[in-house]
C-alpha cells in the first residue's frame, strides 16, 4: 500500500524561555525515544513551528496504527517520562478534547 502521512498541530506555552528550551530538547531526541517512534512504524517526522504553534508531518509505513503506538507507548517508562516531561512545554490547542496533546489536522489541498 505504501507510506502514508499524518498532519498533526499542538501548541506550546506562549514563553520565550520554555519555547527556546523544548527546542533544545528537540535538536537531540534520546535515543529510547527516537527508537520507540521507529518501532512504531514512524518513517520520517518532522515539526515545524511558528510563535507557539507546532505542526508535526509524519510519514508511517503499514505497520503503524495510531492504537498500536499509544500501546507500545504506555509500556515504555522512557516514553512516559519524556511526554511528562514535554507537557512541561505544551498546551491543548484551541479545540483539543480533554487531555488530548497532538491533534490531526485535515488535508484540503494538494497540488
Amino acid at each position: 500500500m505504501g507510506n502514508r502521512k499524518c498532519a498533526m498541530a499542538l501548541d506550546l506555552v506562549d514563553d520565550a524561555g520554555l519555547i527556546a528550551e523544548y527546542e533544545k530538547y528537540h535538536r537531540e531526541i534520546p535515543q529510547a525515544i527516537h527508537n520507540s517512534i521507529t518501532a512504531a512504524g514512524v518513517v520520517h517526522m518532522e515539526i515545524f513551528r511558528f510563535a507557539n504553534r507546532l505542526f508535526m508531518l509524519m510519514e508511517v509505513d503499514d505497520s503503524f496504527s495510531f492504537e498500536r503506538k499509544a500501546e507500545m507507548d504506555a509500556a515504555n517508562a522512557d516514553v512516559q517520562a519524556w511526554e511528562a516531561l514535554m507537557w512541561k512545554f505544551q498546551q491543548a490547542i484551541p479545540g483539543a478534547k480533554p487531555g488530548e496533546k497532538w491533534v490531526f489536522m485535515d488535508k484540503i489541498f494538494e497540488l
